[in-house]
């Protein structure tokens, strides 16, 4: 189950889960021999091209192409390949690049990796935040908006269409009421190939939608992408509820499955073609699979798992670094495991993917989590509606940077869907997963239907670090319409700059009285200790993000 790609459903905090580029490759393609085995990226070190090169003839592979800028080729090979080309010297790590298969059928459960439960035992009284105020029809459930002053802040400072938040995840749905205003559609990519079913032959994304598998830019068939994308810039329209940054632009850049899994090769590529187009800021709610920590040398794995760690190590820090030296904040989700990221012990989800390969292997904090704990990245625990951290929520002094309104379901007496995040949802997701009824209507508290304007349009309350991260992504697009400078086809602001904005304008929060919380639900109970000071701790970061302070600081 996934951990950041996917939010929590609101009544299942607790519970876990996870969510072609214009650039021109800097190697040259050379055509593959025939017949040619499984595919790879190839990672060397650096100058080291050429010697990878021979080491890929030597393991008996066929370079097929590559990117110089990120440091690798992409290969095919069979047999031992990967354990051969990974003992050279030149190369650092080795991963397959997953290929398409074929099914018949679309079966879509009712509850799938996005958590969206059908089952509505324990609905809320969804009356709980549901006060109306001024301005769009569905504010008044926007409890995450007034914690971080954004309502405040969308009068002032709603941002401006010269900048571009791109948004890598499962996609989104460019058509919904209420982000269509704002959806870039002649930006958006989608860098990944739907697989119908894993190596084994299990299903994961179901039969293609689309020709050649390759879904429209403006499509997203899992829903975490739309929610995302909500949080950040929804418009002011009088339409359902406003983002962050609601006059800012979204540029959906696809690096999910329909599934919700994100594997290295679409994330590269998302990354390079943000940092080639003009992107201001990307929003990351996911971690790269198959592996919830990445371990360069541990001792549980076999030696083809410690090459493919390695190289989404390398692949992703390079690919991250290169898109933050063309201008783009990184920002991304901490994490729903409910563990100290800097003292973690056990990994009980990896590998992840195909299906049925999981273990149990110790750990230790020489594993991180990509891109969460990558180098340049700004990582975001989620917090519920009374400002506690929410249960679910990784943390660790080394590796919370902010803290924002992720949702949390259990903060308060019994389960309410109100006090998780509310953002757009596809119809089309919605009603595949039992949802909404035949008629349109919603099935349950977690999901509101807003008919005010026009055409009726969806919304879901969903829980996770991944609804975190977008407000503080909405709050640099903020800052950045309001000091970037003209640039090349829009505003430029470093990331250095922003991230110092950032912690600047966040509202510091010290560690909860005692330090240590025990949570106790269903059925089990929770220990996690906050460590560091007022300015800078485990649980909140440098701070709650403050969108009404970005609004109005000095420079």
């Amino acid at each position: 189950m996934r951990r950041v790609a996917s939010g929590l459903v609101a009544l299942a905090a607790v519970a876990t889960f996870t969510a072609c580029s214009t650039s021109t490759p800097t190697t040259t393609p050379q055509k593959p021999a025939a017949p040619r085995g499984a595919e790879y990226l190839v990672f060397y070190a650096e100058g080291q091209q050429r010697q990878a090169r021979e080491a890929v003839e030597r393991a008996g592979g066929t370079t097929m192409g590559g990117d110089a800028r990120l440091g690798y080729l992409t290969a095919s090979g069979s047999g031992g390949f990967l354990e051969a080309v990974g003992a050279d010297r030149a190369i650092i790590g080795v991963s397959p690049d997953r290929s398409i298969g074929f099914a018949t059928n679309r079966v879509i459960a009712p509850e799938g990796r996005t958590g969206a439960k059908s089952s509505t035992a324990g609905s809320p009284d969804a009356g709980s935040f549901t006060k109306n105020r001024a301005g769009e029809p569905l504010a008044g459930r926007q409890w995450d908006m007034r914690m971080i002053g954004a309502e405040r802040a969308n009068a002032k400072a709603p941002g401006t269409k010269q900048v571009l938040v791109g948004v890598i995840d499962t996609g989104v749905d460019g058509k919904h009421p209420d982000i269509a205003p704002n959806f870039n559609r002649e930006l958006s990519r989608n860098f990944v190939t739907d697989k119908p079913k894993d190596e084994n032959g299990e299903m994961l994304d179901g039969p293609c939608e689309a020709s050649g598998c390759k879904d429209p830019v403006d499509e997203d068939d899992d829903g975490h992408g739309t929610h995302v994308a909500s949080t950040i810039a929804s418009p002011i329209n009088g339409i359902g509820i406003a983002g962050v940054a609601p006059n800012v632009q979204i540029v959906n850049i696809r690096a999910g499955q329909d599934s919700g899994f994100f594997f290295l090769k679409p994330s590269l590529d998302a990354l390079t073609y943000a940092a080639d187009i003009g992107v201001d800021v990307v929003n990351m709610s996911y971690y790269v699979d198959p592996w919830l920590f990445n371990c360069k040398a541990n001792k549980g794995d076999t030696k083809k798992q410690q090459l493919e760690q390695q190289a989404i190590i390398t692949g992703m820090q390079r690919a991250l670094d290169y898109a933050r030296q063309h201008g783009v904040t990184l920002i991304s989700a901490l994490g729903n495991e409910s563990i100290d990221l800097g003292s973690p012990k056990v990994d009980k989800a990896s590998p992840g993917y195909p299906a049925g390969e999981k273990k149990v292997r110790q750990i230790d904090n020489s594993c991180i989590d990509v891109p969460a704990e990558s180098g340049g990245v700004i990582s975001v625990s989620a917090l519920g509606p009374s400002g506690r951290k929410a249960i679910y929520s990784d943390y660790g002094v080394e590796q919370t940077d902010l803290a924002a309104p992720g949702g949390d379901a259990l903060d308060g007496k019994g389960a309410k869907a109100t006090r998780s995040i509310l953002a757009a949802a596809p119809e089309r997701v919605l009603r595949a997963a039992g949802r909404i009824d035949e008629k349109g209507e919603p099935r349950g508290a977690d999901v509101v239907k807003d008919c005010t304007a026009g055409p009726c349009s969806y919304y879901q309350y969903l829980d996770g670090t991944s609804m975190a991260a977008p407000h503080a992504t909405g709050v640099a697009a903020i800052l950045i319409s309001r000091f970037g400078k003209p640039g090349k086809g829009g505003l430029d602001l470093s990331p250095a700059t922003v991230e110092d904005l950032l912690y600047k304008t966040a509202t510091q929060k010290a560690c909860p009285t005692p330090r240590k919380y025990v949570y106790k639900t269903y059925g089990e109970t929770v220990t996690q200790d906050c460590e560091g000071d007022q300015a800078d701790n485990g649980f909140f970061g440098h701070g709650v993000v403050n969108a009404w302070n970005a609004a109005t600081v000095e420079p």
